[in-house]
């Protein structure tokens, strides 16, 4: 195994090579460039570097073309002329097609193995941002969570979630008391937004079996790092849902992961496409998470590489930490384009050769500014590179080849059927039906013992205590009580035979049997 990724050519006709130090690859890295200058094609070959390295790698699939790093690469493809052409200038001697271990997995279990993850888990930070809630609404939220433990109410999927809210609801007095206002506009906002994730297909994302994290951490047979794709070209129809599961996945590596130091490698490496996503309109309390799994994860021997078209997209505290540059063209048609272009542009370690500024805006399709971390993690010297052609397919595989990996893939039948075991969702149901069963046998039971005063007037005593003549010589129709408490007590047992009775009944039940 090497110790360093052979990443292109670099320096005066590309004859100086760039490597990226194995040892430095969990230090993360930024691969950025506008739409058409190649980032795809970097990325490949960073995947590809890594699972030769036994490293597993974890990367989104955006616009379909990555699957063919399943597939070998062939002399027939139309640019294998051009690729054996690049591979002699940047003196890429052991070049040659090849294919890799790739699991594909799909939120919508369509395009790969189902990959869920329950509620519980997502925590209620990530799904305030996911559901795109206020302040107030994101508090509900965490009083779901908090309720969820403390009663014993497992939050697995989205049913489950919306029957605890809606439980929450129907005790909102006392729990208002006790978390402060709970409002049911608050809790019928929430239960809308659940609506549309539901209609983007969000409820796939929730539920059991959960993904293990150990299935995305493997090597083949031959120690080759998996490379696990997730298809994202549906998903990203749906934004929030894509950043905030890559952002829960990401954060789920940093609270289970163990401390490994300063391996010699990663363990795996992160790709985060389309990294805009995250932070736009992000909270800074989300923010603030990003940084520090960002700061620290690199400890677990994780290492992130974040995509996206332009450095500015993200934050300047975590792009401090992005210590491998890939900086493909960036277009500078307005002045804020200039100023963004100058940005990025002194962010690199100068090189006496060139004008950093000017490469940005000058490198061809297949070509990127690049830095590099060297020895003790410094950044080394801007250089332009000539990124190396891919070994396998340039372009997606077909749906028939796809299949036929998933059907071979040690996945296969793990995640494909959904389990719905006991949680919120039945526990909350179980209480309702129970409660409705003891306030019927209640009010049943109401209407045999009827009330002492109706009892009285049908054993003919007035409430005064004097008879009431009848004549036994005809039928008689009876009278209507009269006095203050006969009234009272008619009301009584209509009200009790009535809904308002049956409401006061599943009250009381319901929170007598709610400590049981």
């Amino acid at each position: 195994m090497t110790s360093e990724l052979f990443i292109g050519g670099g320096g005066d006709e590309y004859a100086v090579k760039q490597g990226l130090g194995l040892k430095y690859a969990n230090r993360h890295g930024l691969i950025a460039g506008a739409t058409g200058t190649g980032k795809t094609v970097t990325l490949q070959i960073l995947a590809e570097g890594f699972s030769n390295a036994g490293v597993p790698v974890f990367l989104s699939d955006v616009k379909g073309d990555l699957s063919g790093l399943a597939k070998s690469g062939s002399a027939d493809h139309k640019l294998h002329d051009a690729f054996m052409k690049r591979a002699g200038i940047i003196g890429f001697d052991d070049y040659t097609y090849d294919k890799f271990p790739v699991t594909f997995w799909d939120l919508f279990g369509e395009q790969g193995h189902p990959v869920r993850t329950t509620v519980a888990e997502m925590g209620p930070l990530l799904l305030a941002r996911l559901l795109e809630l206020s302040e107030a609404q994101e508090g509900i939220i965490n009083i779901a969570f908090r309720l969820s433990d403390e009663e014993g109410l497992p939050l697995l999927d989205l049913k489950d979630l919306q029957a605890l809210l809606v439980w929450i609801g129907e005790h909102a007095k006392e729990l208002s008391l006790r978390y402060g206002n709970v409002s049911s506009s608050s809790i019928g906002a929430i239960q809308r937004r659940l609506l549309v994730l539901e209609n983007q297909g969000g409820n796939s994302l929730f539920g059991e079996p959960a993904l293990e994290l150990s299935d995305i951490i493997r090597t083949d047979a031959d120690g080759r790092g998996v490379i696990n794709l997730l298809a994202a070209d549906q998903l990203m129809a749906s934004p929030g849902l894509y950043a905030t599961f890559l952002l829960w996945l990401l954060s789920e590596l940093f609270e289970e992961l163990p401390e490994v130091g300063n391996p010699d490698k990663p363990k795996l490496v992160f790709f985060f496409d389309e990294a805009h996503l995250l932070f736009d309109d992000a909270p800074k309390a989300l923010v603030n998470k990003v940084e520090q799994v960002a700061r620290l994860i690199r400890s677990k021997g994780v290492g992130v590489y974040f995509i996206t078209q332009n450095p500015a997209d993200v934050p300047d505290d975590i792009l401090g930490q992005l210590g491998n540059r890939f900086q493909h063209a960036l277009r500078a048609f307005t002045a804020k384009d200039r100023k963004e272009l100058r940005l990025a542009a002194e962010t690199y370690r100068e090189n006496p050769r060139f004008d950093t500024e000017e490469a940005i805006r000058e490198v061809g399709v297949g070509e990127a500014v690049t830095s590099m971390l060297q020895k003790k993690g410094v950044p080394g010297i801007v250089e332009r590179t000539l990124i190396r052609p891919p070994s396998s397919q340039l372009g997606p595989i077909t749906k028939g080849e796809r299949a036929d990996i998933m059907g071979m893939s040690p996945m296969s039948g793990k995640y494909d059927e959904t389990l719905d075991r006991k949680s919120a969702f039945e526990i909350l149901s179980k209480r309702a039906e129970a409660a409705a069963h003891e306030a019927e046998q209640a009010e049943a039971k109401a209407e045999e013992e009827e009330h002492p005063a109706i009892r009285e007037f049908n054993a003919g005593r007035r409430y005064d205590g004097t008879r009431v003549s009848r004549s036994t010589s005809r039928p008689t129709r009876k009278r209507k009580p009269d006095g203050l408490g006969a009234a009272v007590a008619s009301v009584i047992l209509k009200e009790l035979k009535g809904t308002t009775g049956r409401r006061i009944v599943r009250g009381i039940l319901g929170g007598l049997f709610k400590g049981r």
